[in-house]
């Protein structure tokens, strides 16, 4: 199954403010070992369009401006980086998602076998592998010991949030003399590798650092679908086909159904897309009310008194301005810890009907660390090899401080600072959320215009 989303478009205002420009640690001099046709290397002057909108691109062609564009990824004809010398090391950050050993699989049996780099560790939990007081040892990685990893769920080295001293994790990158570091993660692990990035330059290292985008809720800024969004999908969409089953099984039932989607409603409006059986799907970038005629539960008992059955699907990040804790508290990453907008909403329809001496039966799932605990499906594991790889010949050619990205129909290079400066959200006027519309039959439960 392939789980669409919003086509990203850019503003003239956001494109100028776009750096495309990718950082190298010198001249790549060294031929690539890599036995492939020659036409299959990747000069650095192959570029890809960040438009993707006929009209724009028209327009521009025929005023005669330049394109932004970013730069394509594969492998260069020549590399920075002699294979027989280099020591790599991999890290995986932040929440669990599918796919996440997959892309060390692939980032290992590229290294090794079509690099011939025999050098690789991995260090475990996260970024406090590189903390010497936190006694985790690394784990010397080649295809013997990952051959296997990708049938699992999880990371094979571990993971862990919260911030740690930049300091010391660049002297621990010397200390094991590494050249090329991947990190794994998402918009945190991001910043944390702008700034490790930032110590090796400072320092004048030789050390490049890679990104691989992981994010189960599919929110990474310049990247059109990150691993791990599919699978999600597809076990989000069991969980809404069984809360359907519940709910149809008895008089006024209703599915409520909680899935991952901190900020940005993905997974919940990809999978209500994908089922057709909800009936209200509810996402952090739609605000909403609860009460008054045009409000939500208005319109869920319409729906009952109509067919006697209703399926609901919540984003965990919808309707944070009912569960919001005042003030705010911070998990040790620095994000907002979120209210549960599954069980308010569960408890206020429940109150809501009892008022009106009408019987309605929840059934609630919220599948949320099932789904991002299980191993890829077979098209994310076909798309984190395709990261690995890719990451493995930016890295090899010198490149530091970037991101592989996956935008309009290409793997591409964007620099680590742009990543982070937004979070990518549903577009309320896309043709995206307005198939969602289509699909659920539901309004803007507004009771203001």
């Amino acid at each position: 199954m392939r789980a669409v989303c919003d086509p990203m478009e850019f503003t003239e205002e956001i494109l100028e403010q776009i750096d495309t420009e990718i950082e190298t640690l010198g001249p790549a001099k060294i031929p690539n070992p890599m036995r492939i046709p020659a036409q299959c290397f990747v000069p650095d002057d192959y570029r890809v369009t960040l438009r993707v909108n006929y009209r724009h691109l028209r327009e521009e062609l025929s005023q005669g401006r330049e394109l932004p564009s970013l730069e394509l990824a594969g492998p260069r004809p020549y590399i920075y980086f002699d294979p027989s010398k280099t020591r790599a090391g991999i890290v995986t950050c932040g929440g669990l998602c599918p796919g996440i050993n997959d892309v060390i699989r692939s980032i290992v049996m590229t290294l090794y076998y079509s690099y011939g780099v025999t050098k690789i560790i991995g260090f475990q939990y996260g970024l406090q592998g590189f903390i010497p007081k936190y006694r985790h040892p690394v784990v010397e990685l080649n295809p013997e010991v990952v051959k296997d990893i990708h049938t699992m769920g999880g990371t094979f080295l571990g993971t862990s949030r919260g911030h740690q001293d930049i300091e010391e994790i660049v002297d621990t990158l010397e200390r094991h003399n590494i050249h090329i570091l991947f990190m794994i993660g998402g918009d945190g692990t991001f910043r944390a590798a702008t700034k490790i990035k930032e110590e090796i330059t400072k320092r004048g290292l030789k050390i490049a650092v890679v990104a691989i985008p992981k994010t189960i809720d599919n929110d990474i800024w310049l990247v059109s679908k990150t691993f791990g969004f599919d699978t999600a999908v597809e076990l989000a969409c069991e969980a809404i086909r069984c809360a359907h089953t519940e709910a149809r099984a008895v008089p006024y039932g209703i599915g409520l159904v909680k899935l991952m989607g901190r900020h940005s409603g993905f997974i919940a409006a990809a999978a209500t897309l994908a089922t057709k059986e909800v009936n209200f799907c509810l996402v952090p970038e739609i605000d909403f009310d609860l009460e008054g005629p045009r409000g939500f539960l208005s319109a869920l008992e319409k729906r009952l008194l109509e067919r006697k059955h209703a399926v609901i699907v919540a984003a965990e990040g919808a309707g944070q301005k009912y569960v919001l804790k005042d003030p705010p508290e911070y998990d040790a990453s620095g994000n907002i810890k979120l209210g549960d907008i599954g069980r308010f909403l569960k408890e206020k329809i429940e109150n809501y009907f009892k008022e009106r001496n009408i019987e309605v039966v929840i059934r609630y799932i919220d599948p949320s660390y099932i789904i991002r605990s299980v191993p890829a499906n077979v098209e994310d594991r076909i798309y984190c090899g395709f990261l690995g790889q890719y990451a493995v010949h930016a890295g090899m050619a010198g490149k530091t401080g970037l991101m592989i990205s996956y935008l309009n129909d290409q793997f591409v290079h964007i620099p680590l600072k742009e990543a982070v400066k937004k979070r990518k959200q549903i577009n309320p006027q896309s043709r995206f959320w307005l198939s969602v519309l289509e699909s659920t039959g539901q309004g803007d439960f507004k009771n203001s215009p």
